[in-house]
């Protein structure tokens, strides 16, 4: 079936101009809305305007120009119904072959934190009702919706006509477009009216294949949000290695960026399986690095760091001493890529990690269904603080105390965190009880533990936590208290003379 009539309305005018001139050299007759036609016509390219084909103008500041019978019966008509084409001879309607349409920019908008009145005037309603009729009578229409299909679309032309199966292809591509524009409306306009609307819209695109998934069995991809906001992990960028990112390395890499973030100061995290087995903060990069990877030095073979501050050449010689998996940082100095660029198995990634992702929701995927919470980003500063012992602590207890809080909630429950100043000595993960995560936590501190302090994510149930602390010299423990058992946990840490403070706030991670 020979193209003989295509309507053209874009709003992204991008090669639009080569496009029609292609067109029109084909012998296909060009219809285009106000703004499309005007620029044809100045590059002497013949076309029709919309007016000129329904009789009706463009009105209402052009929100109203192709909502028109003319316009969609043209598109929706088949072709080989008799009883179609006498009703459009009827009406003096000529049916139109093609449709090339794109969307007014409403994602674009409101990634620059337009107005709501912007942002209502780039909802595209005749583009999104001309892109459906033609996508749902694609047999007999052609739907082109982006400047990159034009020169698939000109070849199959040049051939003699775009087959069933393109047809069918391009109609599959229009409706994945106007479902997401519907989408991002619905997202926009709900804003935070609904903290769980009835209806949980999840969109995301652009698929990145990864070798396979947590295991080589699986098969695994990496989908981005439609709006990305904030320095997200999806926008990082890899600048050194030879083997692609897995499945397990982004885990994990998420992890280290969400914990680093916690800190102010220059900050190194080494994640391995989800868990921190070590972090450390010091003005001096290298020697956080040395600290953290102190803390449980097994561990940091084949894990992943991630470090809130420029690498510099001293720190990327810390890093290149063991095998890492993936370094992510916002930058790294030349003299840091030189030495990291000799090792071909390192993935190195930058991402600017200034802006906090604007994240609504927190998923976890279960059979049949999607669990959904806020995030947990609720702060505990030391108006939050409770000391519920006779001994209190000092302000260099203190110290170390908020460094293991920010650090415990990034470690799978039950989680406890050992730390000295402002670096992790021993770390206790996802064990069953807690008195069983502190002795991990003890014994990988080993002789570290005298001295330092103790961040438990949950309350201790039982006071058998407190009398291994005490065992091991631990001087003071902050936890979220609202056990059956505080007064007994409390009464146990007077009796050993350890400052226990409650935050009230409890942290644990699944």
């Amino acid at each position: 079936m020979r193209i003989k009539r295509a309507l053209l309305s874009v709003s992204d005018k991008e090669g639009i101009v080569e496009f029609a001139k292609s067109l029109a050299e084909l012998g296909i007759e060009l219809v285009a809305t106000d703004k499309t036609g005007k620029l044809l016509r100045e590059n002497k390219i013949p076309v029709r305007s919309v007016e000129e084909v329904t009789g009706f103008p463009e009105i209402l500041d052009g929100r109203v120009k192709t909502l028109h019978p003319k316009i969609h019966a043209a598109l929706l008509s088949i072709h080989d119904k008799e009883g179609h084409r006498k009703q459009l001879a009827e009406h003096e309607i000529v049916p139109i072959d093609m449709l090339v349409v794109n969307l007014y920019p409403f994602k674009e908008t409101i990634s620059k934190s337009s107005s709501m009145e912007e942002a209502i005037e780039n909802i595209d309603v005749g583009g999104p009702a001309m892109i459906r009729a033609a996508s749902k009578n694609f047999q007999d229409v052609v739907v082109v919706i982006s400047p990159a299909q034009y020169p698939e679309i000109l070849e199959e032309l040049k051939e003699g006509d775009v087959g069933f199966e393109k047809r069918k292809a391009l109609a599959f591509e229009a409706f994945k477009v106007t479902s997401n524009y519907d989408a991002l409306i619905y997202d926009y306009l709900m804003g935070e009216a609904e903290r769980f609307p009835q209806l949980l819209s999840l969109r995301y695109e652009n698929p990145e294949r990864l070798r396979y998934g947590e295991n080589p069995h699986q098969s695994a991809a990496l989908y981005r949000e439609l709006l990305q906001k904030g320095s997200c992990i999806t926008k990082a960028n890899q600048i050194h290695g030879e083997k692609d990112l897995s499945f397990n390395n982004i885990l994990d890499m998420d992890a280290a960026l969400s914990l680093v973030r916690e800190f102010e100061g220059s900050t190194v995290a080494i994640i391995k399986h989800s868990n921190p087995s070590g972090v450390a903060s010091s003005d001096d990069l290298s020697e956080a690095y040395r600290k953290a990877y102190a803390c449980d030095e097994y561990s940091t073979f084949g894990s992943v760091v991630a470090v809130n501050r420029p690498v510099d050449k001293e720190t990327a010689e810390e890093i290149s001493k063991l095998f890492i998996e993936v370094v992510i940082a916002p930058s790294f100095e030349k003299g840091a890529m030189d030495i990291l660029s000799k090792k071909k198995t390192l993935r190195v990634l930058e991402l600017d990690m200034s802006e906090t992702p604007d994240e609504r929701f927190d998923f976890k995927k279960v059979s049949g269904g999607l669990l959904v919470q806020t995030p947990d980003v609720e702060p505990v500063g030391m108006d939050d603080l409770k000391v519920v012992t006779e001994k209190k602590p000092t302000e260099e207890e203190m110290k170390s105390l908020l460094f293991a809080w920010k650090v415990v909630k990034h470690v799978k429950s039950n989680a406890i965190v050992l730390a000295r100043d402002e670096y992790t000595v021993g770390i206790g993960a996802g064990q069953m009880s807690r008195i069983d995560s502190v002795d991990v936590a003890v014994r990988k501190a080993g002789e570290n533990a005298a001295g330092s302090v103790m961040a438990s994510d949950a309350f201790f149930p039982f006071r058998d936590s407190i009398d291994a602390a005490a065992k091991a010299g631990i001087k003071a423990i902050i936890q979220p208290g609202g056990s059956i058992k505080d007064e007994e946990c409390i009464r146990a840490a007077d009796e050993h003379g350890i400052v226990m403070i409650f935050t009230e706030v409890r942290c644990f991670k699944h």
